[in-house]
């Protein structure tokens, strides 16, 4: 709760408008619920009115404040076709395609985001995740400037001596199954820029391996060192102060003693804030694991490179997570342009310069 809570602050200063388009569901409902108590901005639920009002009132909760949209009543349903159908027109869509897609809540919610209609989105917790990602990736996109979209997982840990005061940001651990080592270098920038945002700190970025610094060999492992040194130069030429290790095992990335034995030089080892897993494959186990054992407060996924601020949150969330989430999306939106220069600058389906 000391990290969420710091950023609950920070927003209350700069509230914004999150949209959720599971609006029947009743963990989204509470976390609205609670947004709008906090003064963190204007939650907005998509969904139908009498539905979403009938859950409310079994649920005794209050909707004022809390604003709802019928995709199928909205006056922006028609242009936001329109505007999907521009997008889409490389792909032949056709209108009856473009209305059928709009009328689905996470399509007409990324609209809306991408259109200035809300400051970010929430979406995930009773759909899988390439149901949310889909209408996120063809309709905002990818920021200028940046050619990988991912995600990471905000941890937070009873045990104050990992991570920055107990919190760790991991990644990849949603998007992308096998990264090349391009991928994992952008991953290991974006997810050290959103540490770096949120905490103010800087970020000390470990690429994990089952290996420290020559300690086995396999080509995966020469993929962490590679993205590792091209990281580096990419976080130089941003202008991030950020420090990069790799390859690194995760017990040398997070503890002291275990690192001034096997690697006593490192910035990074036994002191890492930034977790970059090699793959989906143990950024997904990996994350749940600490989540489930450790019994840690897990916010994600927070989606990274898009040209506007989105979440992916897991299907196991409760209303805490769902909120968190929300703020950490929020507070993003407050100077997305610090995370990603130019980013938000150009409605879809418009030709940049």
């Amino acid at each position: 709760m000391r990290f969420i809570g710091g950023i609950i602050e920070k927003l209350q200063r700069h509230p914004k408008r999150i949209v959720f388009p599971e609006g029947h569901e009743p963990r989204v409902l509470q976390a609205a619920r609670q947004f709008h108590s906090l003064r963190l901005g204007a939650p907005i639920l998509l969904g139908e009115r009498p539905a979403v009002k009938h859950l409310a009132k079994e649920l005794n909760i209050n909707l004022h404040g809390i604003r709802i949209i019928n995709p199928a009543e909205s006056d922006d349903l028609e242009p936001f076709i329109e505007r999907f159908m521009l997008l889409r027109r490389a792909k032949g869509i056709q209108e009856p395609e473009a209305r059928a897609a709009m009328l689905k809540p996470d399509y007409f919610g990324a609209m809306m985001v991408a259109m200035h209609r809300a400051d970010g989105l929430v979406s995930g917790t009773a759909e899988f995740g390439g149901s949310v990602l889909r209408p996120l990736f063809q309709i905002i996109k990818t920021a200028p400037q940046n050619t990988t979209a991912s995600s990471c997982m905000i941890m937070e840990v009873e045990d104050s001596r990992f991570g920055e005061n107990g919190v760790l940001f991991m990644a990849d651990c949603g998007v992308i199954p096998e990264p090349t080592v391009e991928q994992l270098a952008d991953i290991a920038v974006d997810t050290a820029r959103l540490a770096r945002h949120l905490l103010n700190v800087t970020p000390r970025v470990a690429l994990l391996s089952f290996s420290t610094k020559g300690s086995a060999t396999h080509p995966s492992i020469g993929r962490v060192k590679a993205a590792t040194a091209l990281a580096q130069q990419r976080a130089a030429q941003k202008g991030l102060d950020a420090e990069f290790d790799g390859e690194l095992q995760l017990d040398a990335a997070l503890v002291k003693e275990i690192a001034d034995r096997k690697v006593p030089d490192s910035q990074v080892a036994g002191r890492a804030n930034v977790l970059i897993f090699p793959d989906l494959n143990a950024g997904n186990i990996g994350s749940k694991l600490v989540r489930t054992i450790a019994r840690a407060n897990a916010y994600g996924q927070i989606l990274l490179g898009l040209d506007r601020p989105a979440a992916d949150v897991s299907r196991g969330s409760n209303a805490h997570d769902i909120l968190g989430v929300a703020a950490i999306v929020g507070i993003q939106a407050v100077d997305y342009d610090l995370l990603y220069p130019g980013a938000g600058r150009h409605l879809p389906g418009e030709t940049t310069p």
